[in-house]
């Protein structure tokens, strides 16, 4: 009973969801990265390369065995350089769509804790510690007049 309560416990806490809901996202995500590597770069790429399939391109170290009667005895061993090209493209774009994300995130955070700002609601746990550190700048300088 305890895990359940625990489970219970996690979930309603939000973390679920948002990995859930942050799961869901990537995979579509990642249909849309793939759909603009393969249908919107790798076209005019493989034109300059002699109108071949990019994830084609190989180098073959060992040609296929090919029997009598037509059918393969051995499969070619080869190196696949433009699937690699293919999936360096896709990291790229990914890592690059998600750091321009990351960027503005952090934009928005940190225009949303600057206390100054109105343009912008601020977390109350930020107006709070200003707050707080307010005060504490008031009473150090009550206690130095003081001393």
């Amino acid at each position: 009973m305890k895990l359940f309560k625990e489970f219970k416990d996690f979930a309603v806490k939000g973390n679920m969801m948002d990995m859930a809901i942050g799961i869901i996202i990537g995979a579509a995500f990642n249909k849309v990265i793939d759909v603009l590597v393969k249908q919107v770069m790798l076209p005019p790429l493989s034109l300059l390369s002699g109108n071949t399939n990019m994830v084609d391109k190989r180098i073959v170290l060992k040609d296929a065995i090919i029997g009598p009667d037509g059918a393969m005895t051995k499969a070619e061993v080869a190196i696949g350089y433009g699937a690699l090209f293919e999936a360096a493209i896709d990291f790229f774009i990914i890592g690059f769509t998600i750091f321009i994300v990351v960027k503005f995130m952090n934009r928005l955070i940190k225009k949303a804790e600057d206390t100054k700002d109105a343009t912008v609601v601020t977390p109350k746990n930020i107006e709070l510690l200003t707050r707080l550190t307010d005060l504490m700048e008031e009473q150090n300088k009550l206690l130095a007049e003081k001393g």
